[in-house]
């Protein structure tokens, strides 16, 4: 049963219903599908009858159920009582399912489904490396709360500071400043905590740098305080927590690693009477072991390996059984095979030729001539129209580069064999485009070049503007070939593989504050009557000609609203980005109040400094692993070695090993495990 629960299959099926019961969001009332979310000009979306999402969700609530008592029964009723995320999914898909119910009592027409809003916990709970994230979040917050009051004391001093520097004067002429951004407590914070983003600089300090200069040294002192010493201290604060948190997790789960694999050779060595007073296993015996377990072909092999070098003696101690189990830690690398042996001493020759570095070299000017061409093309007709442009001389032009990259291909394939072609993943990005090149060219050649009919102009266009889109793209082969370029590559690579659980993270956060921001802000901001006919331009002048500068209106930041689950997520975004945010607190606070800052301040706060800070965290980590073990390697060597980084590898050097009497004390101590010794 536990093989079955964590196979493949059932593991993809978990997956997939978390990722439809998330999905629903988008469909549900206020359905999202719509070709635009412009408040101005948007049509009535489709929403769904009652009872079809729920039916839905009630298919993946019966899932849930199914996998809360799968890993109950699996860990034993006393085990599920210590398990506080276990209790908490049962809550959870409680108040889902009782939700549910008076969903369908009141025929979907209830305000406020509060199982949206618990969602997000279904994939936090089937994530560990997500658990433990949440955890080093969890440590970070004491140190990352000191910073935080220290920035809200900052920003009270300063902001008692410029209401006594801007207070309202008897002349007009100089309360501009005070009229703007001091007339009061909420607006003096609200400018200086916009001013920390540096979302409003120089905005905010215009009005009183054009009375006086030096009113310039209290923005320029606030900002270089908070922006630039508190809020990286911050960041400092985050990196540090974060590293020393998860090493202490992967410390964790490398003992952890251990211990299974000394209880393994203590069962393997049970299974048979030992004749000599050392502990041995049979070697036949730990590959039929092999032979079931789940893992990755690599590692598979890579151990078999390792235990088939004992074949001759048929038995493993206890050191050597444990040294096998190594190939689990070291870095997966890909080995290209050999090239093809030519009798022909010319063949030979011309091998020697085409497998040169320099050839890729010769292809990446060549491609590089090529999207200069097509720049030059593109800013000599930049004032035309599509129906305008002579795409004619562009098209012989590519037709010629894209010969040559199929030449460049094709003498690859001869030195280097087809599988030794195919070995290197920078060829298979060129092989598969080139052919692409090759096909749309010859489309176009055929279709639209006379005596053939001319079908459209706008459809010629189209594929035009596809094959120099997929040339330009074609010209990111030279990354492999730039050592510090290959290596940011591989560092973003590298975190879009151990990127998943900060990932998961910011969905959730997303999703929270998206349903959260629809139950308060649905419906509240509403366009001027008698504009949703006009033009874009025209909307623009009436905005512009009746609108304040700078505001939500006069902007045109209509289609940026919480009146569907999609909307809020982009809104949510433009927030977290920090730019002109200021002008989404300003909508909101008018159209309903000044508590709504409260959401958008505490929004920042989660994306913006906590989220974003950890992903910079990451990012060092990945980078600094990948600069020292790279440095000293040549483009050659880099081409010819591919390494596959994971979180762990990334601190091996500051993990250490646990010694046998812990390995002992840990397998004596263990709940579930009793071994015969």
């Amino acid at each position: 049963m536990y093989r079955c629960y964590y196979s493949r299959l059932c593991q993809w099926v978990l997956a997939a219903t978390i990722t439809v019961v998330l999905l629903l969001a988008f469909v549900e009332r206020p359905s999202s599908l719509s070709k635009t979310s412009d408040l101005r000009h948007r049509s009535e979306p489709w929403n769904p009858p009652c009872g079809l999402t729920e039916s839905i969700e009630m298919v993946c609530l019966i899932i849930f159920c199914l996998d809360l008592g799968m890993k109950s029964y699996l860990i034993g009723w006393e085990e599920f009582k210590k398990c506080k995320w276990l209790i908490s999914y049962m809550v959870v898909l409680s108040i889902s399912i009782i939700d549910w119910v008076l969903s369908i009592s009141m025929l979907c027409h209830e305000t406020l489904r509060v199982r949206r809003l618990f969602r997000p916990f279904f994939l936090l709970q089937n994530s560990s490396l997500m658990k433990k994230t949440l955890k080093c979040i969890k440590r970070t917050l004491p140190e990352i709360a000191s910073v935080i009051l220290l920035l809200a004391l900052h920003l009270c001093l300063f902001t008692m500071i410029g209401m006594l520097l801007f207070a309202k004067t008897a002349d007009q002429q100089e309360n501009e400043e005070w009229l703007l951004h001091f007339r009061d407590l909420p607006r003096s914070i609200t400018s200086l905590l916009v001013l920390l983003t540096t979302a409003n600089n120089p905005d905010v300090m215009i009005p009183a740098y054009s009375q006086n200069r030096a009113y310039s040294i209290f923005f320029i002192s606030f900002s270089v305080i908070g922006t630039y010493c508190l809020m990286n201290l911050l960041t400092a604060i985050i990196y540090n927590q974060f590293r020393g948190y998860l090493l202490m997790s992967l410390q964790t789960s490398i003992i952890r690693r251990r211990v299974g694999i000394r209880a393994a050779f203590q069962v393997l060595s049970c299974q048979r009477t030992q004749t000599s007073a050392q502990v041995l296993v049979r070697v036949h015996a730990v590959l039929k072991v092999m032979s079931r377990v789940k893992m990755k072909s690599y590692y598979r092999a890579a151990i078999n390996a390792a235990v088939q070098a004992h074949a001759d003696v048929g038995f493993m101690d206890r050191e050597q059984f444990q040294k096998v189990f190594d190939e689990l830690d070291k870095d997966r690398i890909t080995e290209h095979p050999p090239l093809p042996q030519y009798s022909s001493v010319l063949l030979q020759k011309l091998q020697q030729l085409f497998s040169h570095y320099y050839l890729t070299v010769l292809g990446n000017a060549v491609a590089l001539t090529n999207v200069m061409c097509i720049c030059t093309v593109l800013v000599l007709n930049s004032e035309k129209t599509t129906v305008e442009r002579n795409n004619s001389n562009l098209e012989i032009i590519n037709l010629c580069f894209i010969l040559y990259y199929l030449l460049e291909m094709c003498v690859k394939i001869f030195a280097f064999g087809g599988k030794g072609y195919l070995s290197y993943r920078n060829n298979i990005f060129d092989g598969v485009l080139t052919v692409l090149l090759l096909v749309l060219q010859v489309t176009i050649f055929i279709k639209y070049t006379p005596p053939s009919p001319v079908e459209s102009n706008s459809s010629l266009w189209e594929l035009v503007r596809l094959v120099n889109m997929l040339i330009v793209f074609r010209f990111l082969r030279i990354i492999p070939d730039i050592k510090l370029m290959a290596l940011v590559a591989s560092t973003l690579m590298d975190l879009v593989k151990n990127l998943r659980a900060f990932a998961g993270i910011l969905v959730v956060v997303y999703y929270v504050f998206a349903v959260l921001g629809i139950w308060l802000f649905e419906g509240a901001i509403k366009p001027p009557l008698g504009i949703s006919g006009l033009s874009n331009t025209a909307l623009q002048n009436v905005s512009n000609a009746s609108m304040e500068c700078g505001t939500y209106e006069q902007l045109g930041y209509w289609p940026n609203n919480f009146d569907d689950f999609a909307a809020a997520i982009i809104l949510l975004y433009n927030v977290m980005i920090v730019n002109n945010w200021q002008a989404f607190m300003d909508a909101y606070s008018r159209y309903t109040s000044e508590w709504s800052k409260v959401y958008f301040v505490c929004w920042w706060l989660t994306s913006s400094v906590m989220w974003v800070n950890l992903f910079v965290a990451l990012i060092l980590e990945n980078f600094i692993y990948k600069w020292d073990r790279s440095h000293s390697c040549s483009i050659t060597e880099v081409e010819k070695i591919q390494y596959e980084t994971s979180i762990q590898l990334m601190f091996r050097e500051q993990i250490q090993e646990p010694t046998e009497e812990e390995l002992l004390c840990q397998l004596h101590r263990h709940p579930h495990l009793h071994l015969q010794w």
